[in-house]
């Protein structure tokens, strides 16, 4: 009797108790290539609810669920796969919020290292976590469960939060159901920082920003669009009008390529031709963008995420050709035995971008941009490095030459800018050039706090978002005494990512 009862519990622990074993990992089909290239929507077909719920049901009772050690977030992973399973869509929305304010950005954008910290992903494929956590959030919206939270009573105090990207969105959000009166200050003409003008439409439709924003206008969160803080309003102006202050500035800092041709026309940085495309997707242009691969060789210098959003883009816009560079040499098909699992593996990874056209070039450096007599750029000259004693070093003779008409430097960020708002605001750096920072979220300057890359440097949007919540928490004790907000990480955490 004993044994048949804790197998009754074992049961409704868990999803489907073979699903592991009985069940293939199975993803939404992208639309056909030459359909999507024609247009800006997002590239995933719908999934049959029944199909995500076999999905779910891989979960497994593995005991310990690394998986919760792979996200930042904390996310109650194999609780809302089993209720998800069960078809319980109103409690799996619930626990997923309790703890990601905003599963429809993460479950679009975030790389997953909850999957490959999957325990069923040591010996087969992981527990497709990114789907089930967006069709959950979907599934909510769609049923009108997505509602505005307000606080039983306000505070009395205030916080100025600067930046609109999904850390300081995070941190508004938390603070603003805490009952403080948050005002988010963007330079911009539109809210949603690298959410808006850095992902392209078709990795994520700007609807979705807009209704989430939507929510948060009616919890109460102020949005000031078009305000530079540092030129419109001071850092101590803010902070005189402000019971506290959050930067959540990001790490927009780009990293450049100081060689030869630099100041060739037609050499630019991934984010000053993103938001062109983002801008062309959207009909809010009059006429062509100011930034267009139209007709154009394109070249790409940097293999990653941000890379190739600038391939979607081009090839939407109708380039002739667009190649990728990397550095690093191709990546392995499998894990690496230096990155065993749960760690964040780096495989070779194809993305919707990468199927619709273009080649991906590795082992390779640029050491001149070539210029016409008329200075705009025609071509790159490469050659072929190989990784020796911690240094890539050329390989002789392998120089060529490229055309490229246009080129786009997706080589990463060094951090946030500093502009004279730091210096307002009377805030130290620390030797990376990331804002210094406590054990809780505070700068140097008393009630100011940072949270997101402005202080943890060039990350994830999950990453972005776990520390938007946590340093909410850490003002709403500065303010309250006291806090009940979740507090999921400190900022010395690290994820199991190399």
């Amino acid at each position: 009797k004993v044994c048949r009862l804790r197998a009754q519990l074992w049961r409704r622990s868990m999803a489907d108790p073979k699903g592991f074993l009985t069940t293939n990992r199975e993803l939404p089909k992208r639309r056909p290539v030459d359909v999507r290239i024609k247009d800006w929507k997002e590239v995933y077909q719908e999934q049959e609810f029944s199909h995500l719920q076999k999905q779910a049901g891989r979960c497994m009772d593995c005991g310990i669920p690394f998986c919760h050690q792979g996200c930042p977030l904390g996310n109650l992973i194999p609780e809302w796969n089993d209720l998800i399973w069960r078809g319980e869509k109103a409690e799996a929305i619930d626990r997923l919020h309790a703890t990601n304010n905003f599963p429809e950005f993460t479950g679009r954008l975030c790389p997953a290292p909850c999957e490959t910290a999957c325990v069923v992903a040591i010996n087969a494929e992981a527990v497709t976590i990114k789907q089930v956590e967006l069709r959950t959030i979907e599934e909510a919206f769609l049923e009108k469960r997505v509602v505005p939270l307000t606080p039983d009573r306000l505070s009395g105090k205030t916080v100025a939060v600067i930046g609109s990207g999904p850390a300081g969105l995070a941190a508004a959000q938390q603070l603003t159901r805490a009952g403080h009166t948050v005002a988010v200050y963007e330079r911009a003409e539109k809210i949603g920082g690298l959410l808006r003008y850095g992902i392209p439409e078709f990795k994520m439709e700007k609807s979705i920003v807009d209704r989430r924003l939507n929510q948060m206008i009616q919890e109460g969160t102020r949005f000031r669009t078009g305000v530079e803080v540092g030129k419109d309003i001071t850092g101590s102006a803010l902070r005189s009008k402000y019971d506290a202050v959050v930067i959540a500035i990001g790490a927009t800092n780009w990293r450049d390529l100081p060689i030869p041709g630099r100041d060739a026309k037609g050499v630019f940085q991934a984010m000053e031709y993103l938001p062109w495309g983002n801008k062309q997707a959207l009909n809010e242009l009059d006429g062509e963008p100011t930034i267009n691969a139209k007709g154009k060789d394109v070249v790409i210098l940097g293999g990653g995420d941000t890379g190739a959003d600038c391939l979607g883009t081009a090839i939407r816009q109708g380039a002739k050709s667009v190649t990728q560079l990397e550095i690093m040499p191709r990546p392995s098909d499998e894990r690496p035995s230096t990155q065993p699992w749960p760690t964040y593996p780096m495989i070779y990874r194809v993305s919707s971008a990468h199927e619709e056209a273009g080649e991906r070039m590795y082992a390779v450096s640029t050491q001149k941009f070539v210029k016409d007599i008329n200075g705009n750029l025609k071509g790159l000259e490469l050659v072929e490095t190989e990784f020796v004693n911690g240094k890539f070093q050329p390989v002789p003779g392998s120089e060529k030459e490229i055309p490229a008409d246009l080129v786009f430097l997706a080589m990463g960020f060094t951090g946030p800018e500093k502009s004279e708002m730091l210096t307002q605001l009377e805030v130290e750096l620390d030797e990376r050039g990331n804002i210094k920072r406590d054990g809780e979220y505070a700068t140097s300057a008393e009630g100011v706090y940072v949270c997101g890359d402005a202080g943890r440097g060039q990350s994830l949007i999950v990453w972005a978002i776990a520390e938007g919540r946590s340093a909410a928490a850490a003002v709403d004790t500065y303010l309250s005494g006291h806090t009940q907000l979740p507090f999921p990480i400190e900022p010395t955490a690290r994820p199991l990512m190399v």
